[in-house]
């Protein structure tokens, strides 16, 4: 065969392949940092993810283009965070409140050059999504928001149609949504912003007057605030302000997960129920980056000991407390915007290790 020939041969061969047999590009890097890492210095490519479980509670995604990180929160606790890269300059990335409106793993551009965007989350019908793709540490993209390979995979497995995605700028949204801390900022069902309440002057704690009545339940403690906060279903339902023992004692961002052996709580709750007889749950470690050699150890009842809640507090979340419960402890302030420091990634996973301090909702007289 003439040169001509095996020039032409190959030629149509190239053109029969399709796509999907070049080799995809692997962006960002292969492993998680730990969940301590500040989150200010996360390299470009760098993310962090605690840990999932589907059936935690709601997920939302609010994406930072001031900031050039995306935070992923299931059921209020923030369970991960990543570097990303948006639209540049003419190919703007919209802001505003999205919905996952399609999910293709395998994707490729119909825009440009059949260019791989592998696990893609549709968020407009005109080629706005989420996907894995190049992060060069700026906005880069034709409008899409680009994630660290191996963070998109564990997002699109996560996630479902409909979730909430929220784009936020600086000066068209409010600072708590710009730049997010370790309690999501948005109503995961909505994606309108949500006013964090605090707590009344001289009030040690406060729970809604109509919380929901079933859903997951999560709770984060921070150290710095002597804070607890508790959600159901991605809805806060109370939070209380707690005292620490030895607040050296543990640090950095741990999580703990209920494991069990509790007798049922009273059919009737009421200020009068002595708090004796409300059953007291065991707590294990999750293992969360950074913290995976802790996983599946048993929170002895000292550590739980060294936080204390008000009674009434008590009377409200011990009956709520069922296996799967997820505790997130952390160094961090929980309006992250007004403390000056770092925040870090919280989650809510499924037995593993996390908080080693959360047993605060162990209050005294827990067993762990």
């Amino acid at each position: 065969m003439s040169r001509t020939g095996i020039t032409l041969l190959l030629l149509i061969v190239t053109l029969m392949v399709s796509p999907a047999s070049f080799a995809v590009p692997y962006w960002g890097e292969k492993q998680s940092s730990p969940v301590d890492t500040p989150i200010d210095q996360l390299p470009p490519g760098a993310w962090i993810w605690g840990g999932d479980d589907r059936h935690a509670g709601p997920m939302a995604v609010v994406v930072s283009l001031t900031e050039q990180r995306a935070y992923v929160y299931r059921n209020g606790i923030l369970i991960g965070v990543t570097s990303i890269s948006t639209g540049r300059e003419g190919y703007e990335t919209p802001t505003g409140v999205f919905t996952v409106l399609q999910k293709d793993k395998d994707h490729y551009s119909n825009l440009y050059g059949n260019a791989p965007m592998p696990y893609q989350q549709r968020l407009t019908w005109d080629g706005v999504a989420l996907h894995a793709g190049g992060l060069p540490g700026y906005p880069e993209s034709h409008g899409c928001v680009h994630l660290p390979t191996e963070f998109a995979r564990l997002l699109f497995d996560a996630s479902n149609l409909g979730m909430t995605v929220v784009v936020a700028e600086e000066g068209q949204a409010p600072i708590s949504v710009v730049h997010p801390g370790p309690l999501s900022p948005i109503d995961a069902h909505t994606g309108s912003g949500v006013e964090i309440p605090l707590l009344a002057s001289g009030s040690s704690w406060r729970w809604a007057m109509d919380p929901p009545s079933e859903g997951p339940v999560s709770m984060v403690l921070s150290r710095s605030d002597r804070l607890i906060v508790v959600y159901r279903n991605g809805v806060e339902i109370g939070r209380s302000r707690v005292e620490i023992g030895s607040p050296d004692r543990v640090t950095g961002t741990r999580a703990y997960i209920v494991e069990g052996h509790f007798h049922p709580p009273p059919a009737r709750e009421s200020d009068e129920v002595p708090l004796r007889t409300l059953s007291m749950p065991t707590w294990i470690a999750i293992g969360v980056p950074g913290y995976e050699s802790t996983a599946g150890q048993l929170v002895s009842t000292n550590l739980v000991n060294q936080v204390v809640v008000p009674d009434g507090f008590k009377r409200k979340v011990l009956p709520l407390l069922e296996p799967g419960t997820v505790l997130v402890a952390t160094d961090a302030h929980l309006t992250a915007e007004n403390s000056g420091e770092s925040i870090r990634v919280i989650d809510s996973v499924g037995p593993r290790t996390w908080l080693d301090d959360v047993m605060t909702l162990l209050y005294p007289g827990t067993d762990r």
